[in-house]
């Protein structure tokens, strides 16, 4: 049966939402009394007094406005990679991009700008792989709203010299025109996350072709600023896409404990399911979690990620209508010997109607107003995602990073491959080829 919004009951509602703020501010306690342990990868929260005697460095970045929030998350684990280089030879913090503004937060009437990481991830558990500040932090620490250099990431003009593929990096002209202005004093301006007092004292463009890493000797070396903000940071590529240091950062993106307990309650209430019966038990510290694959059960229901929208025209070939979709589901179903299925998806409200009226089976998180302006379309997802993560048996879309992020959250929990890496074909493909399993790496 698919749960409506009406169906859950006011006074679940209201515990919901007493158990949410009772959490963040036990969270905001725990934060405050526990300040040594909270930055074991290395102190990153100073006064603007010691962060000058330290001669501590500040990098930031941003990605492609049309990049959605999980490929954000993938440029993170880039960003992670290339600070534990910088930090070999200096004093280096990464100053965390506010969320908002994003192509796939189309809810109306909510305010989803200047969004800090905290609202999603455990920021604690962040700074156990290495030393991250909210961007709010940074202008406390620097002494304003200002970011000494921009470097713009962008290909080279010429592409591949004599079609050979090299790792390089050079100051070049900027191919396109540049994202900001200059104003009357001479300050770039332009879209920093929101915050419009913020202005960049320079603003240059890199032509670079290889791994994060490799503009560690730049930023060491030829730059000399402060704070330096690297600008489509998508540009670079993972140091070691799929080895220890990706997964160590990959672990420690532990999603906001919050987000957690609305999506095991909603879980235990309507999906019958829960850590113990399932064998999904969890560890706060990321650290610590060394799950055995086919070490975890799942919950008695099927997750299921059908990608809409955009993925249609963009994906033809290998997304499904939403006929052959829900055969799929149907057959998963009866193969499993299950009867509930849990569905996220971005469909919209006339493909939804749709898909309930031929799939009576399926289960949804469906956010009141109310929660949707506390959680935003970020915490829904994360919601959706964890949800997921702790089914039975897991189907998703091909090539999508949402899904991406669901196996990756299963590798973690322990459950069998097979479980996990798997994917809608579309209605013309037979056999279609299935995920790649990436083996956690301890």
């Amino acid at each position: 049966m698919a749960i409506k919004r009406g169906f859950v009951f006011p006074f679940q509602r209201t515990l919901r939402r007493y158990l949410v703020l009772i959490c963040i501010i036990f969270a905001l306690k725990l934060a405050s009394a526990s300040v040594e342990e909270a930055f074991r990868a290395g102190q990153s929260t100073l006064s603007q007094v010691a962060a000058a005697s330290r001669d501590v460095r500040y990098l930031l970045y941003d990605v492609n406005p049309p990049e959605g929030f999980n490929l954000r998350r993938d440029v993170y684990i880039r960003m992670a990679s290339l600070l534990k280089t910088l930090r070999k030879e200096g004093d280096w913090v990464l100053v965390l991009p506010p969320w908002g503004r994003l192509y796939h937060w189309q809810s109306p009437d909510i305010h989803q700008v200047r969004i800090p990481w905290g609202e999603f991830f455990s920021i604690t558990s962040l700074q156990a792989n290495i030393p991250v500040i909210e961007y709010e932090e940074f202008l406390a620490e620097s002494g304003g709203p200002f970011i000494d250099q921009i470097l713009v990431l962008q290909s080279y003009a010429e592409g591949w010299t004599d079609g050979k593929w090299e790792e390089k990096v050079h100051e070049r002209p900027c191919i396109e025109q540049l994202m900001y202005s200059r104003d009357k004093q001479g300050y770039y301006r332009g879209w920093f996350w929101g915050y419009e007092e913020t202005r960049a004292l320079n603003a240059t463009c890199l032509s670079a072709q290889g791994h994060a890493s490799m503009l560690a000797p730049m930023l060491q070396n030829k730059i000399t600023a402060t704070s330096v903000m690297l600008d489509r940071a998508e540009a670079v590529l993972h140091d070691h896409y799929a080895g220890k240091d990706y997964w160590d950062t990959r672990r420690s993106m532990v999603f906001a404990k919050h987000l957690r307990i609305i999506a095991d309650e909603f879980r235990a209430t309507f999906l019958n399911s829960t850590d113990k019966e399932d064998q999904t038990l969890y560890n706060e510290d990321w650290t610590r979690i060394k799950n055995k694959l086919g070490s975890s059960r799942g919950g008695p229901y099927l997750g299921v990620h059908l990608r809409r929208k955009d993925f249609i025209w963009g994906h033809r070939e290998d997304v499904p209508s939403l006929k052959g979709a829900v055969k799929k589901i149907h057959s998963l179903l009866m193969k499993l010997k299950l009867e509930m299925v849990f569905v996220a998806t971005d469909a919209d409200g006339e493909e939804l109607a749709k898909l309930k009226r031929m799939l009576p089976e399926m289960v949804r998180y469906e956010p009141s107003w109310e929660d949707l302006e506390l959680l935003k379309d970020g915490g829904v997802a994360i919601i959706d995602q964890w949800i997921c993560a702790h089914a039975r048996y897991f189907i998703g879309t091909s090539v999508s990073t949402f899904s991406f992020r669901i196996h990756e959250e299963r590798e973690i929990l322990g459950f069998d491959p097979k479980t996990t890496y798997n994917r809608f074909c579309g209605d013309d493909e037979s056999g279609c080829e299935q995920p790649t399993h990436w083996k956690i790496v301890y």
